[in-house]
């Protein structure tokens, strides 16, 4: 039976333990009726770019071993483990998500030395679950079955190699379980914005591995930009690469939301009942291993569900920027780790207790970002298409509107991409509007809308923006909180014009602007780094004395200059002027006290929090009310320009 799109097959052939014969391994042809295997995981002892760290992927504990993407050579007396966030099965999320019993790992190797496959349980504690000694072997292929049935809490399996007087080479290792009847076709989306190098740079990763692009039927590419991918040679050199697998997409900018949806919208009007579509951001350093991983998941799950993929910062490459998250869109937070998750994570070296770092524990996500995410079309059958919110609290919007109607988020472990670090972007920005509104919005859609707690956090918002003399960014968060009061109609246009319209508005305050440090003609004395005393215990009463300060127009520093990790409204406020570093550490924002200017944001202030108190009840109901429509195909084909009926 030829291989599916959106799986990898490979022959199913007699089981290999602790004590079988290589000598007698037979080969695919001698076991007539031989069911195929889906491929879940490769073995890969090193990553795609030279930008990030091997170890991450196997990790050499003695001797001199060579590490190459699929295949690895160690020298006499040499050990090698892959215990490592890409090198490890996370075995606890596919017996708590899939209905798959047992894995089957297969490596072919050549020389002598052991091979153990190694496992763990959520105590950390590691077992030799198979292994077997070669001596002299020559491309033999080994196999092993381990019974899935242990790992509910936590776990992992791992391959480890050793050798003692001789050298051993191993590769092709390949992790597989039992294929289903009839495997899902997956196609990818990637929605980019005038980020065209980076663009191409993903689809040539792409295109650069055949067995991880074999599991995707189609790549769409949405472009939103002013600048288009085609416009460049090199795209045309990269799209004879892919074919009829390439569909190319120009639309007008619908941000993130309106992207990638596109890519639903598109699967699911090729006919395609039940096909799984991949979400990849287009700025990312692709681990092209992610598709297989993704997909062969979502092949295997009991239902239908979310099948997210993880972020590793791009600026770090070793750090793991969270497992497992939730929001409490009344109080405006998302990105927050569930407890026992890993959170900014090192997943190198050891711990404390000379462990490894690595995900040991399964902890159950609430949502996932859309740096890369699967979604299934019965998902999309079931609870519609996303909310044309532009971007920003969309996919934490689509994940608990699955959650609300059954449908479950998995955040895979070992299935990554690098992203920019989110701790290296500044908050004062113009995409900070949506982040506001669109959290109101989830807020009104998923949660009983406590006017007091949303008022509270907003308040507490808007009064630290006006003594940390952020001016820009108050007017942000009112203009977000007036445009939500507005209802559903702010959607209408996809939330394009909300877009250009906050960049307009932000454009008028000085400290929205980064400067280049070079081009502040100040005497140097002005930017002399002040650093803060400590937090405050008392914050509501460090508060009150700052708001009395700005009234009054007292400061106990004049002017300064403060580093992007100390400007905390409650020491920014405590100067009249502050060159603060901006939190990319590209360049400055310079903040001025203008106690003019806070006064008017603290009255319009006033009569928005009055007005969200008066007319939150009436508003919520009638996002509720527009929801279907909202994110109907209908709704989704007016915005594309598309008539469906022709």
């Amino acid at each position: 039976m030829p291989a599916s799109a959106g799986t990898t097959e490979i022959p199913r052939t007699a089981a290999t333990g602790k004590n079988a014969d290589p000598a007698a391994e037979p080969s695919a042809s001698d076991e007539p009726g031989a069911a195929r295997r889906l491929l879940i995981q490769r073995g890969l002892f090193d990553g795609p770019s030279p930008l990030v760290p091997e170890d991450l992927y196997s990790v050499v504990e003695r001797g001199n071993v060579r590490r190459e993407r699929g295949r690895v050579v160690l020298t006499p007396d040499s050990h090698l483990t892959t215990n490592a966030y890409f090198g490890r099965v996370h075995a606890t999320y596919w017996q708590r998500w899939t209905d798959v019993t047992e894995l089957q790992v297969s490596v072919v190797v050549s020389g002598s030395g052991r091979i153990r496959v190694m496992a763990s349980d959520t105590n950390r504690i590691p077992r030799i679950a198979a292994a077997q000694d070669v001596t002299e072997a020559q491309a033999v292929t080994l196999r092993f079955d381990v019974e899935l049935d242990r790992f509910m809490d936590g776990g992992g399996l791992w391959l480890e190699l050793s050798t003692g007087g001789d050298e051993l080479t191993v590769s092709d290792v390949r992790w597989s379980v039992a294929e289903v009847a009839a495997p899902r076709p997956a196609s990818m989306v990637i929605c980019t914005f005038n980020r065209v190098d980076d663009c191409l740079n993903t689809l040539e990763a792409l295109a650069d591995d055949p067995e991880a692009l074999a599991a995707i039927r189609t790549v769409y590419v949405v472009d939103q930009g002013s600048d288009p991918v085609e416009s460049r040679p090199r795209f045309e050199t990269v799209a004879a690469r892919f074919g009829d697998q390439l569909v190319y997409i120009r639309q007008p900018n619908l941000g993130g939301a309106g992207g990638f949806t596109r890519g639903l919208f598109e699967v699911a009007g090729a006919g395609e009942a039940d096909a799984d579509t991949v979400f990849m951001d287009d700025d990312v350093l692709l681990e092209p291993e992610i598709l297989i991983r993704l997909t062969a998941f979502a092949n295997r799950t009991r239902n239908p569900m979310i099948v997210g993929g993880q972020m590793l910062n791009l600026l770090h490459p070793s750090r793991l920027h969270i497992s497992a998250e939730y929001a409490v869109p009344e109080k405006l937070l998302a990105g927050q780790p569930v407890e026992d998750g890993m959170h900014d994570a090192m997943l190198l070296g050891l711990d404390e207790e000379g462990l490894p770092h690595v995900v040991e524990r399964r902890v159950d996500t609430e949502y996932n970002g859309w740096w890369s995410c699967l979604i299934p079309a019965e998902v999309v059958r079931r609870i519609g298409y996303p909310l044309p919110m532009f971007f920003q609290w969309d996919d934490v919007e689509y994940g608990y509107r699955g959650r609300a109607h059954g449908i479950p988020t998995v955040s895979l472990p070992g299935a990554a991409v690098w992203h920019a670090d989110f701790g290296w972007k500044d908050w004062d920005e113009w995409h900070r509007y949506f982040n506001i509104r669109n959290a109101l919005v989830t807020a009104a859609l998923h949660t009983g809308f406590s006017t007091r707690t949303v008022g509270l956090q907003l308040t507490q918002m808007l009064g630290q923006y006006l003594v940390g003399m952020q001016y820009g960014l108050a007017a942000t968060l009112l203009q977000a909180v007036e445009d939500f009061l507005r209802g559903p109609e702010i959607m209408a246009d996809g939330s394009a014009a909300a877009a250009a319209e906050i960049r307009r508005i932000r454009a008028d305050y000085p400290e929205t602007k980064m400067h280049q440090v070079g081009d502040i003609e100040q005497d140097f004395r002005e930017l002399t780094v002040v650093r803060p005393a400590g937090p405050p215990g008392l914050p509501r009463a460090t508060w009150l004395k700052r708001a009395a300060g700005l009234a009054l127009d007292r400061a106990k520093n004049r002017t300064g200059y403060v580093t992007a990790g100390d400007a905390h409204w409650w020491h920014t406020s405590t100067f009249a002027k502050a060159y603060v570093t901006d939190m990319s550490e590209g360049g400055v924002r310079i903040r001025t006290r203008d106690r003019a200017l806070a006064a008017e944001l603290a009255k319009r202030g006033a009569r928005t929090l009055r007005r969200l108190q008066k007319e939150a009840p009436s508003v919520v109901e009638s996002y509720r009310a527009a929801m279907p429509e909202l994110t109907s195909r209908e709704n989704w084909a007016r915005l594309y320009g598309l008539d469906e009926k022709a």
